[in-house]
């Protein structure tokens, strides 16, 4: 693959946008990277990459967005370690298993994962979530077995499509978990950033990454990823959801229609 520097900037851009959005609305950009990549290049009369070339770049580029993310959201106490350390270890182990597995899938196969995960999220993001925000951070619980366990199967859909299972798991937080906004959206990018060394591990291990376009990504990240969780810690918590849930929606709608 041949890489003009009109190639380059576009990949720039595509992960300078997704990771801001990352980092405003706590997911790891795949969501939103994952299509920009797919349709992009090819319509702007750019070389095409493939679903699991996508899926590959899109997990290594998700490791260093998280990272700016979680930085910026280090104070204020927006982090809670148990939740990370239940949901991380196992979404860790699912996304390594989803990661190394995906070789063996076709490229319709690893879209209709992506195409589900997406619908499932969209649908989450749609159901009203009552009085969550009115809960003290300090006085926050959550079921730990049920976390871990809806870690481990996102972590599996997830590491197929070299998301880190964000876009999963901020609906889960938020609705069946009933964690306070803020704090779903902080937690769920330390989170995705465990889940991301998984996938990304799975991926190298099995030689599905492009170096030269995963750096691209990388460097739009850590320039776009702090900027956004600033932004985003100005902006009205239900207008975080709602920009979450119509990114969702829209990006299921189009993985469906190329399937029909």
């Amino acid at each position: 693959m041949e890489y003009s520097l009109v190639f380059m900037i576009v990949l720039f851009l595509i992960g300078f946008v997704g990771s801001f959005i990352s980092g405003m609305v706590g997911i790891g950009g795949s969501i939103v990277k994952y299509p920009m990549l797919l349709y992009i290049p090819p319509l702007l009369g750019l070389s095409a990459f493939t679903a699991h070339e996508v899926a590959g770049i899109s997990a290594v580029q998700v490791l260093f967005a998280t990272i700016g993310g979680v930085w910026a959201y280090r104070k204020g106490g927006y982090l809670n370690k148990d939740l990370i350390i239940y949901m991380g270890i196992s979404i860790l182990i699912g996304s390594f298993i989803g990661g190394f597995g995906s070789r063996f899938m076709s490229d319709d196969g690893v879209n209709l994962v992506y195409g589900l995960l997406a619908t499932i999220a969209a649908v989450m993001m749609f159901v009203p979530k009552k009085q969550i925000d009115d809960i003290p951070f300090d006085q926050v619980t959550f079921n730990k077995w049920l976390a871990g366990s809806l870690a481990f199967v996102t972590g599996i859909g997830a590491g197929i499509v070299g998301a880190a299972g964000a876009f999963i798991l901020v609906p889960i937080m938020l609705l069946v978990l009933k964690i306070p906004t803020r704090m779903t959206i902080a937690s769920s990018l330390a989170i995705t950033f465990i889940s991301s060394i998984g996938s990304t591990a799975g991926k190298l291990l099995t030689g599905q990454v492009l170096f030269v376009p995963a750096i691209i990504m990388i460097i739009a990240s850590l320039i776009a990823s702090p900027l956004g969780a600033n932004t985003g810690k100005r902006i009205n918590t239900k207008l975080l959801q709602g920009i979450l849930a119509v990114l969702i929606l829209g990006t299921a709608i189009k993985i469906w229609m190329d399937f029909f």
